[in-house]
Formats: C-alpha cells, structure tokens, sequence
C-alpha cells in the first residue's frame, strides 16, 4: 500500500490517499478525519500506525506502507 499527503489550498482542507500496488486509489481522506475512511476500508486497527507516517511526511511525498496482519 501507497501513502501520500496532499497539502490543501484556502479553504480546501489537507488530504491524505491511500493507493494499493498497482497505485489504484483506496481512500482519500482528510487529515484530521481518517476513521470512517479506514474503518470502512477495513484498516481501523491500523489507523494509529498509518496516522503516524502521515503525520511525519512531507506534503506531495508518496510512501510505500507495509502494514502486518492485512
């Protein structure tokens, strides 16, 4: 899985997507609203562990994400 940090511009608010390996787009999010989005996608028990690379990324980044227990 692919994570990227799309930085908002004026009222827009900063999102974040998730894509899977082939880079299809999963979930696309806000920053400050990730829950329903990955409980919905089925990831809620790793919301704190994807939350946390979101937080230290850069804007305009993309990273790859290895999650365990998917």
């Amino acid at each position: 899985m692919y994570v990227m940090k799309v930085k908002g511009v004026a009222k827009i608010p900063d999102y974040v997507q998730l894509r899977d390996d082939a880079f299809t787009l999963l979930a696309y999010f806000r920053v400050d609203r990730p829950d329903k989005s990955l409980e919905k996608l089925g990831l809620g028990e790793h919301a704190e562990r994807i939350m946390e690379v979101v937080r230290e990324m850069p804007f305009g980044q993309i990273r790859k994400l290895e999650l365990t227990n998917l």
